[in-house]
């Protein structure tokens, strides 16, 4: 019986060595190019097969998280589906931003609007008025001003 519990405790304390995990060998890293620092927000040039909303959003406070996004809306004023979205982080100052889209995804007869929301810290902060976009075309809005939330 002495013979039978040392073998079981040899067993157990081999099935804990084997399941033990071994330190990962840390991997060479490889010297990464430098990084090219933009001197715009222009993001290049739009391609043939793409359209551009562009504007600027007018008092948007410094560090808070503003969400663009192109949408099309059902008869009830509902978000259907998702045409285009920019995520950007206000400066206090104005903030230029540029949506690109399909035209191909734009229905016709559908509406279609510009909508957002600036938030810091997970809340809601300020709002974009709904901006009806009516052509599948390249176009400005001009400057927009955001509300502050209810």
């Amino acid at each position: 019986m002495h013979h039978r519990a040392l073998v079981v405790l040899c067993l157990a304390g081999l099935l804990a060595a084997c399941g033990s995990d071994r330190p990962k060998p840390e991997q060479p890293v490889a010297p990464s190019a430098p990084k090219t620092v933009k001197k715009s927000d222009e993001p290049g040039p739009l391609p043939a097969y793409q359209r551009e909303l562009s504007g600027t959003l007018m008092e948007i406070p410094a560090g808070a998280e503003v969400e663009l996004a192109l949408l099309v809306i059902d008869e009830r004023g509902r978000p259907q589906r998702l045409l285009a979205s920019s995520d950007l982080t206000g400066t206090g100052q104005a903030l230029p931003y540029h949506l690109r889209f399909n035209p191909e995804a734009f229905p016709a007869g559908a509406r279609v609007e510009l909508r957002g929301r600036a938030s810091r810290s997970g809340q809601l902060i300020m709002h974009l008025p709904p901006q009806r976009i009516v052509q599948a075309e390249t176009q400005t809005t001009g400057p927009l001003r955001f509300e502050k939330a209810p």
